[in-house]
């Protein structure tokens, strides 16, 4: 999974840097780019950027980087410091990544760029929200975020007329749903989806970060977060498997409602376009709030770059609103520019409405060094506690004990 990458990725750029530079060079037509881009991006990138490439003489030297092997190109860029010119940053690891020094600052070098402006994009993914000394390391390019999937066929069935809207109601409908007999679930939730407590703890009222800035899961909100996301195992709403299939489990029906990200969308139709029709998303279920999580990668560009004003050349076009609504039709990645948003909004698919609703309450991972590291604790920690009957008190006491020993190492 792409979470576990990042999360292996954050711990190797603890290292810092030993030399520095970007892989740019002079091609015989002027300056060539070296971008970096995560999984099997790389052709759709290529295309999306040629016209960008013809108008400006630049050439960009495109390397798509397989989720596999995030973590070695990494610790070997920060490590050695040759890296590319540009490189794409998930919004998780983005807080490891910077503290490494890796990153350009270009605070002060957007003001001739008005699309990079912060203005542009929302609040949640600000300079002042992803630095905590509000510096802007990277700009917006992607967005991400979980909603509520639910098979409305499989609820009607079980006399449930809509999907739940509130964390009562989710606990209600679920348990009615896993009454359909041995192997029918109400929910399914991911045993590795280290963001889900989080929110929950956000619903709750609360947050995971001091009012110091420190990690601090020892709160009144994050226990209700907890027990909320403990109830459904403990009452049998959703299955233990470590090797769950949420597609599959989605699509028989057996799981027949799941929080998870525009992706799930795309699976369900490859593996079961007669659905169609048959299910919906909507925005998740609230306590005192709904807010989800705001996820998706910005872009950078890397320390010692010796191309930095061609670099932002770049960006800012791909910061441009139909540049950002061609990447989107390209591989249904959500924009990040906040008037590409509204423009997709405003096309009339009821699912990407509810994408963009809900991005317009939702949050980003805490932009602390080492995050990946604890959130993994603390999935390690719950799920001891769901499956194998780990004692609730002493193993969140241990958990946060954890969080202090990795966070006291930044």
């Amino acid at each position: 999974m792409k979470t576990a990458v990042a999360a292996a990725a954050a711990a190797a750029l603890v290292l810092p840097l030993t030399a520095c530079g970007g892989g740019s060079s002079e091609g015989s037509g002027g300056t060539t780019l070296t971008v970096w881009v995560m999984g099997d991006a790389g052709p759709a990138f290529s295309e999306l950027t040629a016209p960008f490439q013809e108008d400006t003489g630049i050439t960009l030297q495109v390397d798509a980087i397989p989720w596999e092997n995030v973590n070695d190109k990494l610790t070997t860029a920060v490590a050695s410091g040759d890296g590319p010119d540009v490189v794409q940053v998930g919004l998780s690891p983005l807080p490891t990544f910077a503290d490494a020094g890796a990153l350009e600052d270009l605070t002060d070098l957007v003001g001739d760029y008005p699309e990079l402006a912060p203005a542009n994009f929302p609040d949640s993914v600000s300079p002042d929200a992803l630095d905590p000394d509000g510096r802007m390391l990277t700009v917006p390019w992607v967005s991400d975020t979980r909603v509520l999937f639910t098979r409305t066929d499989v609820l009607a069935e079980a006399g449930v007329t809509a999907p739940p809207s509130t964390w009562e109601e989710m606990r209600s409908v679920a348990a009615t749903l896993t009454e359909r007999g041995a192997g029918n679930y109400g929910v399914y939730i991911p045993l590795w989806d280290n963001t889900l407590p989080v929110q929950y703890t956000w619903q709750a009222g609360g947050d995971v970060i001091g009012a110091d800035g420190a990690v601090d899961f020892d709160t009144p909100e994050f226990r209700e977060a907890v027990d909320h996301w403990l109830g459904f195992f403990a009452d049998g709403s959703a299955p233990t498997a470590s090797d769950w299939d949420q597609t599959q489990g989605f699509v028989s029906g057996a799981t027949p409602m799941v929080v998870s990200g525009p992706y799930l969308a795309k699976a369900i139709r490859e593996a079961a376009p007669e659905l169609d029709g048959s299910w919906t998303v909507s925005t998740l279920p609230t306590e005192v709030t709904g807010t989800s999580l705001f996820a998706g990668s910005n872009l950078g560009v890397w320390k010692g770059s010796e191309h930095v004003d061609e670099s932002l050349q770049l960006l800012s076009y791909l910061a441009e609103p139909d540049v950002q609504l061609d990447w989107f039709d390209r591989v249904n990645e959500l924009p990040t520019q906040s008037d590409a948003l509204t423009q997709l909004a405003a096309q009339g698919d009821d699912e990407v409405g509810v994408y963009v609703e809900q991005l317009g309450d939702a949050r980003t991972v805490p932009m602390v060094p080492g995050w990946d590291l604890i959130a993994n604790e603390m999935a390690s920690a719950l799920t001891a506690i769901a499956t194998t009957g780990a004692d609730r008190d002493t193993t969140l006491a241990d958990f946060y004990a954890k969080a202090h020993e990795i966070a006291s190492q930044y």
